[in-house]
């Protein structure tokens, strides 16, 4: 604020010959009757002309200037009331948003004369009126106006009886529809604040614009855009809070009719409350982000995703395929690539055509399914067992065979089954994408998954873009079937994760039917290769058998449709969360640390075991009474979809502390430290 005081004192020191141009506000006095009787009351207008081109102020005049100031001069026992503010119009100034009025502008004031005025004589009401004016530059400038007012009936003046109605027209009404507002998601894309107007009516009316003025400065950033989303039930103007925002929320919410040219000011007094979910315009901002930052954000997070705990079980899979490229990999490399983007963009499709449908989904609902993480876990095992030799596919053998490739099929594959696998967790920078990318069209959505696809490939498609950078592979050999065979072991890893999930999901009868199915993928592929040497004969009887036994492996992986089982808390010391028991614990005061997990996801397990359950992390929490809630995510649960989707995320991990009285919750990194968490604790 100090540099906007320094620019208004060196708008004041203009040029002397600015002053010499005249007013650019020709002003007067105004009364709406011809007179005012004994104990009644008269409004009176400032009338101010504005050059074009010029402004003056609101009440709150935004980010700079300074608003109408009237000193009355009364007689005794006269009283004036205060200004009356018509709604102001949006002034944007370079960087800057003010708020104020161009062309005529009438501020209404009742003056309210005593019971014991004299009929039959007259008064004199002197106004002591003060403004700035502004353009390229701004001009202080100030008059003082008088007019007389006899006292005696009060007779409106048809001269100005048009104007006044006029001007009574701008002025703000008490809103019907209640209305409340929530602060949303924080972390690198700044904070959002919600406002919602319980108003299905005016869902149906669409309106052309829909404006929110604050009544007191600090309360949003001006320049911010204000979007305009529409729930079930009302409308949501999406603002970015400023640093002074407190209950009650106050303003003016001014809205123009779609249907004619009516506009009108509604009187903002809302309460912080539950504000639902609403779809926004596509090219909406969420915060300070836009699509083109949400892309961005996008092919960071996807680059980053390839470090992140969730992928590692998968790196062995990339590691071999790299070995595999010699110098000559460039079609692979942009295979692999194509594989991964591909995956996301089918996944981001999946996933916003059942959002269209009603469902309550987010990032990583491929593995709320049991038969989709028993699916994974057969298909991991069976990359496993090719790795260990028990059935080849390719031609991937020891001596000449390992210069061979095993293809642009075999590396596109191996980047789908890499984004299957590494996509349910979410990355610093994606999970503030996604969920900008989930509030928006289908177009604006796909990019972003793109984007995130082409971010996770990156490393391969540098390779492909620049050959030259295998050449510093070591070259192809025997060592390469050594290197192949032990990188069996993480996808058994792997794959005994994912039945650990599986338990998670569906109990121990999910494990007795995952374990059969993994026997019988193992018998299908052995006999798949000891009948490779055989007769054309043999070969197709081992191939049928070996289909068969796939196929019954299968089979019982359909006996586990609609399987579930009793969720497992991720945290030791935690209590299940439930959206009633949050709001219970914040109505007494109590703090609460909120930790949306899963057992998929494996991010969020490394920070639990690292982080959250050790000694002195729990010891903070027991000190300061915070509250530990879980929000297990392994199986759907809509109320922490509905949690996840209200801080701006779509996955999992999400870290939310609610410090006793505060209006929203602070959101933690997605790759906690002890330090991090009792920083947050003490903040």
């Amino acid at each position: 604020m100090k540099r906007l005081f320094l620019l208004l004192a060196l708008f004041w020191a203009a040029p002397a010959f600015a002053q010499d141009e005249g007013p650019r506000v020709q002003a007067r006095l105004v009364a709406e009757d011809r007179a005012v009787a004994p104990g009644g009351s008269i409004t009176i207008a400032l009338e101010e002309i504005i050059a074009p081109e010029w402004h003056t102020y609101w009440k709150n005049p935004g980010d700079a200037g300074a608003p109408t100031v009237i000193e009355w001069t009364l007689p005794a026992g006269w009283t004036a009331e205060a200004i009356q503010w018509p709604r102001p119009m949006r002034v944007p100034v370079g960087p800057l948003m003010d708020y104020g009025y161009e062309g005529k502008l009438w501020l209404l004031s009742k003056i309210n004369a005593p019971a014991d005025a004299k009929v039959g004589e007259t008064v004199t009401i002197k106004a002591a009126a003060s403004w700035l004016v502004c353009k390229n530059i701004c001009i202080p400038e100030e008059r003082t106006l008088t007019i007389n007012v006899p006292v005696g009936p009060a007779t409106p003046d048809a001269a100005v009886a048009k104007e006044f109605a006029a001007a009574r027209a701008l002025l703000p009404v008490a809103s019907p529809w209640k209305m409340t507002y929530s602060m949303g998601s924080a972390g690198a894309l700044g904070q959002t604040l919600d406002l919602y107007v319980a108003a299905p009516g005016l869902v149906a009316a669409h309106p052309k614009s829909v404006d929110f003025f604050p009544a007191r400065p600090g309360l949003i950033k001006n320049p911010a855009p204000q979007l305009v989303g529409y729930a079930k039930d009302g409308l949501v103007l999406r603002l970015t809070p400023g640093n002074k925002v407190a209950a009650p929320l106050e303003g003016l919410l001014v809205v123009a009719s779609s249907s004619d040219d009516s506009v009108q000011a509604l009187e903002v007094n809302a309460s912080p409350g539950a504000v639902p979910a609403a779809e926004f315009p596509a090219g909406a901002t969420e915060g300070d982000l836009t699509l083109w930052l949400a892309i961005l954000f996008a092919l960071l997070g996807g680059l980053i995703l390839n470090v992140m705990p969730c992928v590692l079980p998968i790196l062995a899979m990339k590691a071999l395929a790299v070995a595999q490229h010699g110098t000559e990999g460039r079609r692979e490399s942009f295979s692999y690539a194509l594989g991964a983007v591909v995956s996301f963009a089918a996944l981001g499709a999946v996933l916003l055509a059942l959002r269209a449908g009603g469902e309550a989904i987010g990032w990583g609902f491929q593995l709320q399914s049991p038969m989709v993480v028993a699916g994974f876990a057969l298909l991991v095992f069976t990359v496993g067992l090719n790795l260990s030799g028990v059935f080849e596919v390719g031609s991937i053998t020891a001596g000449e065979g390992l210069t061979r490739k095993s293809g642009p099929v075999g590396a596109f594959f191996t980047g789908v089954l890499a984004v299957a696998v590494a996509a349910p967790c979410t990355a610093p920078f994606m999970a503030a994408a996604l969920g900008f990318a989930l509030s928006q069209d289908a177009f604006a959505a796909l990019a972003i998954f793109v984007a995130l696809g082409v971010g996770f490939a990156l490393p391969f498609i540098l390779l492909g873009v620049w050959p030259r950078a295998l050449s510093f592979l070591p070259r192809p050999g025997p060592w390469m079937l050594r290197l192949k065979q032990f990188l069996a072991f993480p996808m058994y890893m792997a794959a005994g994760w994912l039945v650990w999930v599986l338990a998670q999901q569906a109990g121990p009868r999910g494990v007795a039917i995952i374990s059969a199915a993994m026997i019988f993928v193992a018998l299908a592929a052995w006999l798949w290769s000891v009948t490779r040497d055989l007769s054309s004969r043999g070969r197709r009887l081992g191939a049928i058998a070996a289909l068969v036994v796939l196929l019954a492996a299968l089979w019982g992986l359909s006996q586990l449709h609609g399987a579930t089982a009793a969720p497992v808390a991720q945290g030791t010391r935690g209590e299940a969360y439930s959206a009633a028991g949050l709001a219970s614990y914040r109505a007494e005061g109590r703090p609460v640390f909120v930790d949306a997990t899963a057992a998929w996801c494996i991010t969020c397990l490394v920070n639990e075991e690292a982080v959250l359950n050790k000694q002195v992390v729990q010891g903070a929490f027991a000190q300061k009474n915070v509250v530990y809630m879980v929000a297990d995510w392994t199986n759907r649960n809509p109320e922490i979809t509905a949690l996840l989707k209200d801080n701006g995320r779509s996955g999992v991990p999400l870290y939310l502390y609610y410090a006793p009285g505060a209006a929203k919750p602070q959101i933690l990194p997605q790759l906690l430290t002890d330090a991090i968490v009792l920083a947050a604790l003490e903040g």
